[in-house]
């Protein structure tokens, strides 16, 4: 069936598009069928009959159950309601948000058209922080049914056991990787004792930020939505390490704050969130490569050079996470 729904994947055809397109909304489309770029899902512009644009994406079989899908959309749905600046999926003719055709999901969006901001204004700092704040302040509301749980000894833990599982790494160099991320974990689960957990963006950066002008920020991209710790959505907006971005971290909070609480002693979890995000992408990696094989992932992956590279970058950030200031309020 993996097989199956794969090749109804890889195959789509612009008529088997259009025609699950109208089925779905229960109206005609023009024949406009433009490819976007999409690392892991197939993604395209269309066109209803009045020339409004939509947004097709159909979900890549095997990563998401339908429910994890579900969960995306209520969560999106929720924020939309909320009048959160997302894209929320359109409802369809039979009510829901999900299609499907074959064995493949899909969902449908209206086309909004921004553009990413590089290096962020005070102004915008404090934007961002309302943005964040609104939306962990719905994704605080309740547990999604079937996403992943953000934390060492669980999302981290089963990353590496996957990693390990599938003879990835050289041996002669198995040993250090195994030794090297056991130690790490180790000592990254009890800084996340007695940790909020809630709903998340999860991928919060720059690329996932769109702005558009009189309108601010919207948030777009949800497919990596998590159950972790609300300072996940802060970190990799910074422009730098969290002492060398107090500012920054300073207006966003203030702006956050207008939502919801947020914790400073959260801000410890940061330089282990990157250690995580470190394994979560080699396992992405992985995954791309042992499952289907035609995802975009690093031209060196799987290398020596690459296994090499990683492990010296895991033993930095370890080094880093316990040369850390004991606490950031002071500096806050």
């Amino acid at each position: 069936m993996r097989e199956l729904s794969q090749t109804a994947f890889l195959n789509l055809t612009p008529e088997t598009i259009l025609s699950a397109v109208e089925k779905a909304l229960g109206m005609y489309v023009s024949n406009l069928c433009r490819p976007m770029n999409s690392y892991i899902n197939r993604v395209y512009e269309l066109a209803d009959e009045d020339g409004e644009g939509l947004i097709v994406k159909f979900y890549r079989p095997g990563r998401w159950s339908r429910q994890a899908l579900q969960d995306e959309h209520d969560f999106l749905l929720e924020l939309e309601e909320q009048e959160v600046p997302v894209i929320a999926p359109l409802v369809l003719a039979d009510g829901g948000s999900l299609a499907q055709v074959g064995n493949v999901f899909f969902a449908l969006f209206p086309k909004k058209w921004g553009r990413t901001v590089d290096e962020y204004s005070d102004e915008q700092w404090l934007e961002l922080g309302h943005l964040i704040g609104r939306t962990h302040a719905v994704g605080a509301a309740r547990f999604p049914q079937d996403r992943l749980t953000m934390l060492p000894d669980q999302s981290t833990r089963s990353q590496v056991d996957y990693i390990l599982a599938h003879d990835l790494v050289p041996e002669d160099l198995r040993s250090e990787f195994r030794s090297l991320t056991d130690t790490l974990i180790a000592e990254i689960i009890p800084m996340f004792a007695d940790t909020e957990l809630i709903r998340l963006h999860g991928d919060c950066h720059s690329a996932n930020l769109i702005y558009r002008p009189e309108e601010s920020f919207y948030l777009i991209d949800f497919d990596d939505m998590v159950i972790g710790p609300p300072v996940q959505d802060l970190w990799m907006l910074l422009p730098a390490v969290p002492e060398e971005s107090l500012v920054e971290i300073d207006i966003f909070l203030e702006g956050y704050r207008t939502f919801r609480d947020f914790k400073i002693r959260s801000l410890k979890l940061i330089e282990p969130l990157r250690a995580m995000r470190f394994l979560h992408y080699m396992a992405w990696c992985a995954h791309q490569v042992i499952e289907d094989g035609s995802s975009q992932v690093m031209p060196n992956f799987g290398t020596r050079e690459y296994w090499l590279g990683e492990l010296a970058d895991l033993a930095d950030q370890l080094q880093r996470i316990r040369e850390q200031p004991e606490s950031y309020l002071p500096l806050i």
